[in-house]
């Protein structure tokens, strides 16, 4: 069975799920309310220029103007275009600025002048977005770039001779009159899917181009693909068998979207009409609850712990509940190659980018190291995200770093406890405990009244009665005062609030 692609949509909320053999292999989130318009393309109208500024605001519909610097617009292209010849482009998510100098921005615009322009930065606060008119598709391969007529490379793809091959590979494919970037996703690709997504891109350019005259500025052109367009093309080449979807407004959107962009996906495009919801159905559901935990149990009875910070990603793999059947080298090697399947898949899965950490069960014998490793190494050859991998160290240690490729499930759909502040852990009842003796010790001075009443968690109140009880009597001696204990079901079991009466 080939790969499906499954797409849960309601109006606040896109998710889509990949699955290979009905197994869950990515989960993506988008929410509505997160959406931005960076990289949209707007049909703007100049409404003032500042000449001190060497910069003009662009009417793109939006509640602020646009601002454009004189850096941001495209000049002599001839000129420009050399610029371009060279072999190592900047990096893939980093394009060439344009620069200006020597020309005032009052003879490059006019009040009411139309302009094609491309957002770059949201707008923040008061300010409006920032624009720029020198406009860049980006697709999963290549950036197409509708001005500039040559081939670039991106300098991350460091084997020269697989920077001539795909040089000569979208020379000899791309149409005239535009130029593209080489991404360093393309590194290996094939020639097919190249052509793939350069067909992709320059349809979406025609597209784009034949909205421009028969519009008003301002007026959107072109908004950034949404999720579900941008897995589209980016699977566009795969052996995607069904694409599922659970409402008829999404359906036809999908429909003229393949009918244009993606023909080939066109016939595979399914209505989910079950009254069962389309992720439970599938089981896309119960994954999600899966990859929201740090524990993930092996079927040997193993686990792994994932743990996420905001530098690195630590992963640690523990024999757990299973103890082997003849010696425990061969136990810790049975348990170490389970879960590198397992490992590989969360990543997927969480969309874990960055630099990782396996802590891998030592192995004494090198073989037996070489082949988790080389276990590691085929696995993550099935993965869409580009990953460096070094040798397992003498402690059982694997450092590597994933491709960012997307916000991963974590930070889409968690936020940091605001009881543990993302701890992962609250202090204990008797740390809590003896924190109150000491604060009331230090306020004994300011405490006034013949009484000292203490507000806590009916679990600490319960603590401090029964456990805990001999220091209590013994605070009072020392205060010479009645400590009363009140209870508040409402207080995190890390509050309390201490009073003299």
């Amino acid at each position: 069975m080939g790969s499906e692609i499954v797409i849960n949509t309601s109006d606040f909320e896109t998710r889509v799920a990949l699955l290979k053999n009905r197994q869950v292999l990515e989960i993506s989130v988008d929410r509505m309310k997160d959406r931005g318009i960076t990289g949209n393309i707007y049909k703007g109208r100049v409404v003032r220029v500042l000449p001190g500024m060497q910069a003009a605001f662009v009417e793109i519909g939006q509640e602020r103007a646009a601002f454009l610097h004189a850096s941001d617009i495209v000049l002599d292209m001839g000129e420009y275009a050399e610029m371009l010849v060279q072999e190592d482009m900047n990096e893939d998510d980093e394009f060439p600025v344009i620069t200006a100098s020597g020309h005032a921005i009052e003879d490059l615009l006019k009040e009411g002048q139309e302009i094609l322009v491309q957002v770059t930065k949201e707008p923040i606060g008061t300010k409006g977005a920032r624009v720029t008119a020198y406009i860049t598709l980006p697709g999963r391969l290549l950036v197409l770039m509708p001005s500039m007529p040559k081939v670039g490379v991106s300098r991350r793809i460091r084997d020269s001779g697989e920077r001539d091959r795909l040089r000569e590979v979208v020379t000899g494919l791309k149409p005239s009159g535009v130029g593209f970037i080489v991404r360093t996703a393309a590194e290996g690709a094939s020639d097919q899917e190249i052509r793939q997504d350069m067909d992709f891109l320059v349809r979406l350019w025609e597209t784009i181009k034949k909205r421009q005259p028969r519009s008003r500025a301002p007026n959107l052109l072109y908004a950034e693909l949404d999720l579900t367009f941008r897995i589209l093309r980016d699977l566009y080449n795969t052996d995607i068998e069904a694409v599922y979807v659970d409402t008829k407004e999404e359906f036809k959107r999908l429909a003229d979207f393949m009918k244009r962009f993606t023909p080939g996906l066109r016939d595979a495009l399914t209505l989910f009409e079950d009254d069962e919801p389309i992720f439970e159905h599938f089981g896309v559901e119960l994954e999600i609850n899966r990859a929201l935990g740090k524990k993930v149990w092996l079927k040997s009875g193993g686990y792994i712990i994932i743990d996420q910070t905001e530098a690195l990603t630590a992963i640690d793999v523990n024999t757990g509940r299973f103890v082997g059947r003849r010696n425990l080298e061969e136990t810790i090697v049975k348990t170490n190659m389970e879960a590198v399947q397992e490992i590989v898949y969360q990543l997927r899965l969480r969309n874990i980018g960055g630099l990782i950490i396996i802590d891998f069960i030592d192995m004494e014998k090198i073989s037996n190291r070489k082949k988790v490793f080389a276990a590691l190494e085929e696995t993550l050859k099935g993965d869409r995200a580009k990953s460096t991998i070094l040798q397992i160290s003498e402690l059982g240690l694997v450092e590597m770093t994933r491709k960012r490729v997307r916000d991963n499930l974590a930070a889409v759909m968690t936020e940091p406890c605001p009881y543990c502040e993302g701890r992962g852990t609250i202090k204990s009842l008797r740390t809590i405990a003896y924190e109150i003796f000491r604060q009331v010790r230090r306020e004994s001075t300011t405490l006034e009244g013949r009484r000292v009443i203490i507000t806590v968690h009916p679990k600490v109140a319960d603590l401090l009665y029964e456990e805990e009880h001999e220091f209590l009597e013994g605070l009072e001696k020392k205060l010479k005062k009645k400590v009363v204990l009140k209870t508040d079901y409402n207080m995190h079991q890390e509050q309390y609030q201490i009073m003299g009466l």
